[in-house]
């Protein structure tokens, strides 16, 4: 397996069975990210030193307008796309298997949690997954520990408040807000 082919399954919903080529994959590119992660984390680098780990870890062009305050994790990194002027704030925890889109001008606060796949219910397939990705609009603001779950759509211009969890799409322009989170309120332009 390689990584186009992961990717595209993965965009596609493709069941992963345990013990499958796909999840062997999962394991090699998890030792990859690992590596680079720990090279984030283990010490102090210059902000263009610490943008250009990030850009390598996720296999995409280098941009500068791009802020990162480790520590960051990843179990894949080659499935996440971020936009222009994107900020990632410290203890952020991606599992970007199914896929994370960030869009423009988007913060992202502190122990954010993204989750793209989810295990099989059943107790003999637990170790089964059905990838789904999330996406992110632009102008986003998600607040301190959020959880976003897979297959949610978070529109352009909206909050997640600090703790939500949030299970279902976020229209443009809410805040969402609780657990599970909720929409709260219309922001107006």
């Amino acid at each position: 397996m390689d990584g186009r082919k992961f990717i595209e399954d993965m965009a596609k919903g493709t069941y992963i069975e345990a013990g499958s080529d796909a999840h062997r994959y999962m394991h090699v590119m998890s030792q990859r990210a690992l590596r680079y992660t720990a090279e984030i984390n283990g010490k102090y680098h210059a902000p263009e030193e610490l943008k250009k780990l990030f850009f390598e870890l996720i296999g995409k062009e280098y941009d500068d307008s791009f802020g990162l305050f480790p520590p960051f994790s990843t179990d894949f990194g080659m499935n996440i796309t971020v936009g222009k002027r994107v900020f990632i704030n410290s203890g952020c925890c991606f599992q970007d298997q199914g896929g994370i889109t960030i869009g423009d001008d988007c913060l992202i606060g502190q122990q954010v949690v993204i989750a793209t796949l989810n295990h099989d219910q059943t107790p003999v397939k637990r170790g089964n997954m059905t990838p789904a990705p999330v996406k992110i609009g632009n102008r986003v603001w998600v607040g301190a520990h959020a959880t976003i779950l897979p297959g949610v759509t978070v529109g352009d211009g909206a909050i997640v408040a600090a703790g939500a969890v949030v299970t279902k799409n976020v229209p443009e322009n809410t805040v969402a807000a609780g657990v599970p989170a909720k929409i709260i309120k219309t922001i107006k332009e």
